[in-house]
């Protein structure tokens, strides 16, 4: 009877974890007050600014292509402002998983940018889905900073950077 007990409860513990998806994750901490694009939309998307809105430790290990980097903690929509004067202008914002990007797409919005969209998945996705990150030299890379070891199951390809 307890090795039955045993491995019911270790495969409760395992159903949970496998739970805890860039999907599950979003629906949790996010609102929708910015429309997601899709990871392949953003692809095939060469007009889109894409704006970095993770930190600059982030960035520097590994971006997406073309993309700014527009920070979290020190944004200011005045620096989008004068890099980005029209307000019509397509901007992705992303950051590791969608959360951050959200918060920073609605302060763009805010400052009257109208066509602002949240990557979904942000460059965990974007990675996990096989698409190039670019480290601060313009080369591919595969490092991609994990952010904390709370969210780093949610990168499954790459290697982790946490510094």
């Amino acid at each position: 009877m307890h090795i039955i007990r045993f491995l019911l409860i270790l495969f409760l513990i395992s159903s949970c974890q496998g739970q805890k998806t860039i999907e599950k994750t979003l629906e949790r901490y996010n609102s929708g007050s910015v429309p997601y694009i899709k990871i392949e939309e953003l692809a095939e998307d060469e007009h889109a600014v894409r704006l970095d809105a993770r930190e600059m430790e982030e960035f520097m290990v590994s971006h997406l292509p073309g993309a700014i980097w527009i920070g979290y903690k020190e944004f200011e929509p005045e620096t989008v402002r004068n890099t980005i004067p029209n307000k019509n202008t397509e901007i992705v914002v992303y950051c590791s998983v969608g959360v951050r990007s959200e918060k920073i797409g609605e302060e763009l919005k805010k400052a009257g940018y109208t066509n602002v969209k949240n990557l979904y998945g942000g460059i965990f996705g974007w990675k996990n889905a096989g698409y190039p990150v670019l480290d601060p030299n313009g080369n591919p890379t595969d490092k991609v900073h994990a952010f904390s070891k709370f969210w780093d199951h949610l990168l499954v390809k790459g290697v982790k950077v946490y510094e």
